[in-house]
Order: structure tokens, then sequence, then C-alpha cells
């Protein structure tokens, strides 16, 4: 996932492919690889490090003037011409001031003084323990009192846990060890228990032993997965017993309701949907145009793509199930379509990982049943991006064919389609930008993060309700 436009998940070398149709594909590497995540990787670091922080002073600089100017201007007075009899009896009218905001009531304002114990399978920059975070910063925002831990760590110091565990830490969340009697003790006395993925499962009986029937009522269990693997009776044996589970989308909650039943024998707990949102952070970033346009044009020069050019992105961790090597036939097709229609477009490149500042398509190609939800696909969106994605999984709750991008199938049968996709998305640009428009839109109604914060308020004040009343399902 992408963080602020700019973080990626640890992947392999990441590539540029240029496509003209008179010219044969040439790869460039874009990116290498890092321990923690892959970012844009360019020979002088330090001096992309001193060009962003310059980008952003920049930018603050030019808001702070514009601002003073608009506040330094005069007033606008309305004069009115009275009835006859009255000169221009030039009264100022002062523009009645405007009653005071009412600021809206936190969603998760009851959760003040409630302590809460985290549980994440790990701690990283992919998703998932990116999104728990999110949840933990939400809930310390109205004074919850929030514990972390982090079941499986590598030994030795690890720079990204380290860096991650005091950024929580900053924010006024305790972290400990999971296997500690203080994770018991605070499971035992915590008002909500939150595990994060399925392999988070594994924990309840390898710590908590004998006191698992006394936590499982208090468990909210949040499922992102999508894979069969994840189906075992070692993760989830536990899960009919807790008081519910949240997922990302309909459909992979639809999926897990029906593997569990035909795989494990068992029944799903009382399930909750909740779309995700972007945080203020990244809206701040997609919203800052000054800055987005000073640094893609200068990514784009280092690279060598020209601002004109068309860039089509698959910003993902690199697999199979996320589909990149289809989407590169897809784009060897595209230039084909090109060349023998002698359509007159821009140059046109493909690239795997990259970032939302500087691309003009986002590919969401995942394969076989997509993604839980795909947070980087409403990333993109943010960025007025139109999006190409599978029909499955949660982007196709997210993405409105024919309005905010297209879609198409999965697997080879979705080949030529996207191909042709990339086409329409190459020779009209109008199209393009209207598409992107409206995905931010989109968006801004659907997918902020007062949003999800709504959602999963209403899903955390129905857990408590139900464990004071003593109803389990």
């Amino acid at each position: 996932m992408s963080l602020f436009g700019t973080t990626i998940r640890r992947t392999q070398s990441s590539k540029l492919f240029h496509g003209r149709p008179d010219a044969h594909d040439k790869i460039l590497t874009m990116a290498k690889q890092s321990t923690g995540s892959s970012t844009f990787f360019f020979h002088k670091k330090k001096r992309w490090l001193l060009v962003l922080l310059a980008l952003l002073s920049i930018s603050t600089a030019v808001a702070f003037i514009i601002r003073a100017a608009y506040d330094s201007s005069c007033d606008r007075r309305l004069f009115d011409v009275p009835d006859a009899g009255k000169r221009f009896q030039s009264t100022v009218n002062p523009k009645a001031s405007p009653p005071p905001k009412v600021k809206a009531a936190n969603p998760l304002s009851f959760m003040k003084s409630k302590l809460v114990l985290l549980v994440s399978h790990e701690l990283s920059l992919s998703g998932g323990p990116l999104l728990l975070m999110e949840l933990a910063f939400l809930l310390r925002g109205v004074g919850a009192e929030v514990c972390w831990i982090t079941l499986q760590k590598p030994p030795g110091k690890d720079e990204v846990i380290y860096s991650l565990e005091n950024k929580m830490l900053d924010r006024g969340v305790q972290v400990f060890s999971a296997k500690g009697q203080e994770a018991i003790t605070t499971a035992i006395k915590a008002d909500l228990v939150v595990l994060n993925t399925a392999v988070a499962g594994k924990w309840l009986d390898a710590v908590l032993n004998k006191n698992v029937p006394q936590i499982l009522p208090k468990v909210l269990w949040w499922i992102h997965e999508m894979r069969g693997h994840y189906f075992k009776l070692d993760y989830v044996k536990h899960l009919p017993m807790v008081a519910g589970s949240m997922i990302d989308s309909y459909v992979t909650a639809e999926y897990w309701k029906n593997r569990t039943q035909e795989r494990l024998k068992i029944q799903m707990p009382k399930t909750y949907v909740v779309h995700l949102g972007n945080s203020k952070e990244l809206m701040d970033v997609a919203e800052d145009n000054v800055a987005k346009r000073v640094l893609r044009e200068h990514v784009r020069e280092s690279l060598g793509v020209r601002n004109e050019d068309i860039l089509f992105a698959a910003i993902n961790s690199v697999s199979r199930g996320k589909g990149q090597d289809l989407f590169l036939r897809s784009f060897h097709e595209s230039l084909q379509i090109i060349q023998e229609k002698k359509l007159q477009v821009p140059s046109v490149h493909a690239v795997i990982v990259g970032s939302d500042m500087t691309i003009d398509v986002l590919v969401q190609n995942s394969q076989g049943r997509g993604e839980c939800f795909g947070r980087i696909t409403i990333e993109a969106m943010a960025f007025q991006l139109p999006v190409l994605g599978t029909s499955a999984g949660g982007t196709s709750e997210i993405v409105v064919n024919g309005s905010t991008g297209f879609l198409h199938l999965p697997g080879k049968e979705g080949v030529t389609p996207l191909a042709k996709n990339m086409v329409k998305m190459a020779t009209h640009v109008e199209r393009r930008l209207t598409m992107g428009k409206r995905g931010y839109e989109r968006v801004k109604e659907m997918f902020l993060e007062h949003h999800m914060a709504k959602r999963i308020g209403v899903v955390l004040k129905d857990v408590l309700k139900n464990r004071e009343n003593g109803k389990h399902h």
C-alpha cells in the first residue's frame, strides 16, 4: 500500500516500460529493493529529501501569502438604492456574522476512557498494520486508553518496527510484548480486544490459554484476507464465539461466510462491513496542487518521461496474485492496437510500483478474488486518477464502471479488455481527466477518514452494547 502517495510495500526491483508505436519496448530500472519499503530511488537520494522539504516549505509559504492577501483585502459592502425620496443612502450593511460552526460530534466519542487492546500479527508498512495504527490514533483522539501488541517480530532490531512503535508511543499508545503477563492482564481488563487479520487468531490459545472463554465475548475480529490458505482452523477456530467480525467489503464478507461454512463447517459471528477511508494526511498531500505539480515535473524529468506522456502504473507488492504480468501483456497489446490503427497518442509508459503523484492512470489488476478492499484505489482517486481495475473483490465496490474508471475481468479473459481500456485512456484526454475528477468526488463523498470513523463507530457501539446486555451474536 502507498503511504501518503509515495511509500510502497517491499518489492523486487520496479521497472519503467516505455512504449512507442514505432519503437521496441525498453526497460529502465526505476527503484531498488529496500528492507523496509520501496520508494522512488535515485542516485541523489539526499537531494530528494531536500527537494521534498523545499516543496513543502514553498507550498506552505504560498498558502500563507494567499491567505494573508485575502485577509487584508477590503470587506465587500452592500450599497442599497433606497426608495424614491431617499438619495443614495450609502448605508453600509456589513454581512451578518455567520453563526459559529458547530463542530460535528466525533462518532467515536463514546470510546472515551475505554480500554482497548489492539493485536496485530506483525508491524510493518503493509496495509493491515498501518490500518490498525490509524484506528489506534482515532481512539486516542477521543481519549481511549489504547494498548498494542505485535505477535511476530524478527530477531534483533528492526528499523521499521522501531520507527512505528515510537510513532505510537508519541501518540500515547502503550506498546508491550504479546507474550508477557501484561498482555494477559490487559486482555482481561479491556473493554474491547481487536484482532487484526485472520492470522492473529493463533495468539488466543498460545498466550491466553484458560482465559480464552473470558476474552472471546469482547473480541472484534478485523479481517482483511481473501486468500484460501487463511481458512485454517488453527487460525479461526474461535471465530464463531467472538463478539463480531469486521470486514472491508461486502464481497469479502460473503466469501468468508460461504468458505467457513463449506470448508471448516463453522459459522461466522455477526459480521459488519466497513469500507475504508483516506487519512487526513494523505488528503492534504493529494490536494496540495502546487507541490504535486512541481514534484510531478521533477520526478518525470528524472525518469525521462515528459509531462505530456501517459504513465500507467500498478502500485502493489510484486506477486502473481497482483497481476503485474497480465498488466504488462495488456500494455504490450495496447501498443499493438495503437500501431495497427495508426492512432495519434503521446508516448505511453507502464510502471510497476510508482507514486500517485507522478502517474496518470492506476491499474488495479489483482487476480482471482481480487482485493479485500484495495486502499491504493481510493488513494489514487484522491489524486484524481482514473482506475482500470478487475471486476473482483473490493475494487468493484469502489470503482464506478464507465464513470471513475473501467472494470475488466480477472485472468487471461481480461487482458484484451484492459488493453482496449488503456487505449481509451491514451486517446481521450478529456475522458481521462473527467474520470479522475469523478473519482475524487466519490472519495470526498464516501472514502474519507471521518466516513470510516463513523462506520467503525457504529460497529464498536453495537459490540459494546451487546456485551453490556449480555447478548452474544
